[in-house]
């Protein structure tokens, strides 16, 4: 495997829509576009609502689908997946949506996020005789909504979602209807839109607009939504809790023309980059951004200082994922392959290189290696996110605090590491001041988590596990 330019991942996309006579393709381009929320395997399930038909497989959207799988998912429902694992195993079986089918009906299901009381609930699931097939955290939803006794398929999912904790966004798909909810702190993103007569539901709002959706508003948190033939309906499954968007969808994850919570992901990034240059300036002659999530917060940086924007490093756009590395010499080198620096930008300059955030380090460090060697006379890191000190539980691939180098180490320790001449992070206040968030009794609307060590929900000990220790995953 090539290294990763990029520190963090997030497990994955949903997508769905009802109403649309050809349901799989306006899914396979919704999931095009929420491609950069996983790469390791795709999938589409869809209703012509007698039976469901489900296409999927590893690698990326155009490698999984081809007309010919298209034209096979005949319906006017579907719904889709984009995914990428941090725990548990990437292997075929536990590519989404999974599908269900039973005498009563069948049941397919796309996740967002950790399920945090998977593991217990999996063991007591498994002593009462469930026998799980994969390896996921989502597989649990599942036998809890057969086990439920319910007969009515909404009823069941309403009483499952009460017995999971932790991160969701759920698409449910069955032969009559689509299905869409939140969890009760609206961890994750999850947004409704209008297509024609039908509608769409997807994890980011740049997905509606390559298939020409108009966007409704977001998924509530605590709201399951159940869309068919009749229309439209809400209702709460569960007492909303204080909001907590995870706060790195703003920082990394999501892409910059997606809004999340009427806010948009570019301009966030953007007011980022200029009370980061409020906080931490320095003189330098060029700024630049590490592609592709922190050029937004680099161009913020570079208007509130003055100091040029200039592109210093370029993202080879045609590396793919995968690439024999014969030699651990080679695979350090592997960042060369996805990244560059612009010798005739960076040579005899002073650069404040903007970067979202740190995790292991490793990356921070060659890529201000690459810039020294280029010729750059002083490289000044400028992180536009707090330190990440803590794990995330919630569906992002830091599961265990001593991967997290700025949880072991002091910023000049982490700057004297990474070879960097000056390095400072953004304010946890800063943070939310460039998001646009104020704190509303103690509540600023946004998971902090990795940063301060205030959960929203129970972490330990519903997982069972040592904090320290990998839980969860897909």
């Amino acid at each position: 495997m090539l290294p990763e330019i990029r520190g963090l991942n997030e497990e994955c996309g949903v997508f769905g829509v009802w109403g649309h006579e050809d349901a799989a393709r306006i899914t396979y381009y919704g999931l095009h576009s929420l491609q950069h929320r996983g790469q390791e395997g795709a999938g589409i399930v869809v209703t012509d609502k007698e039976k469901l038909r489900i296409h999927k497989g590893m690698g990326l959207v155009n490698d999984v689908f081809n007309e010919t799988d298209l034209d096979r998912l005949i319906g006017d429902g579907a719904i889709g997946h984009v995914r990428y694992t941090t725990a548990g195993s990437s292997d075929f079986i536990n590519c989404q949506p999974l599908q269900f089918n039973s005498q009563t009906g069948s049941l397919a299901v796309a996740h967002n996020g950790n399920l945090v009381n998977a593991n217990a609930t999996k063991r007591q699931l498994e002593h009462q005789g469930s026998i799980f097939q994969t390896t996921s955290d989502t597989e649990v939803i599942a036998h809890l909504i057969k086990r439920s006794g319910y007969p009515d398929v909404k009823d069941a999912i309403k009483s499952a979602l009460s017995m999971v904790k932790g991160a969701y966004a759920f698409a449910f798909l069955v032969e009559d209807a689509l299905m869409v909810a939140l969890d009760p702190h609206g961890l994750r993103p999850l947004s409704l839109g209008k297509i024609g007569d039908g509608y769409v539901v997807s994890s980011e709002t740049c997905a509606f607009d390559i298939i020409g959706a108009e966007y409704i508003r977001d998924v509530q948190p605590g709201e399951l939504i159940t869309i068919n033939d009749q229309g439209i309906q809400s209702e709460m499954f569960s007492p909303a809790s204080a909001p907590a968007i995870c706060s790195m969808e703003y920082v990394y994850f999501a892409r910059p023309d997606s809004n999340i919570g009427n806010i948009n992901i570019h301009h966030a990034r953007k007011n980022l980059g200029k009370v980061l240059a409020k906080e931490s300036p320095v003189e330098a002659d060029v700024v630049t951004g590490v592609p592709d999530s922190s050029i937004s917060a680099a161009i913020g940086y570079a208007e509130a200082t003055g100091i040029p924007y200039e592109l210093g490093l370029i993202k080879n756009r045609y590396v793919g994922r995968t690439f024999i590395q014969p030699s651990q010499a080679l695979r350090e080198q592997g960042v060369r392959m996805k990244l560059s620096a612009v010798r005739g930008v960076v040579d005899g300059k002073r650069v404040v290189m903007i970067d979202d955030s740190i995790v292991r380090g490793t990356t921070s460090r060659r890529i201000v290696k690459m810039l020294k060697e280029a010729g750059a006379k002083e490289v000044h890191v400028r992180i536009s996110s707090p330190p990440i000190v803590n794990p995330c539980f919630y569906g992002i691939d830091t599961s265990t605090k001593g991967e997290l180098v700025a949880s072991t180490k002091s910023i000049e320790e982490m700057r004297e590491e990474m070879g960097a001449d000056t390095l400072a992070y953004l304010s946890v206040d800063g943070l939310m001041e460039g998001i646009g968030r104020e704190k509303v009794n103690d509540h600023c609307g946004q998971c902090l988590a990795c940063f301060t060590g205030d959960y929203p929900t129970e972490i330990y000990p519903e997982t069972d596990h040592p904090y320290d220790k990998v839980i969860g995953g897909k």
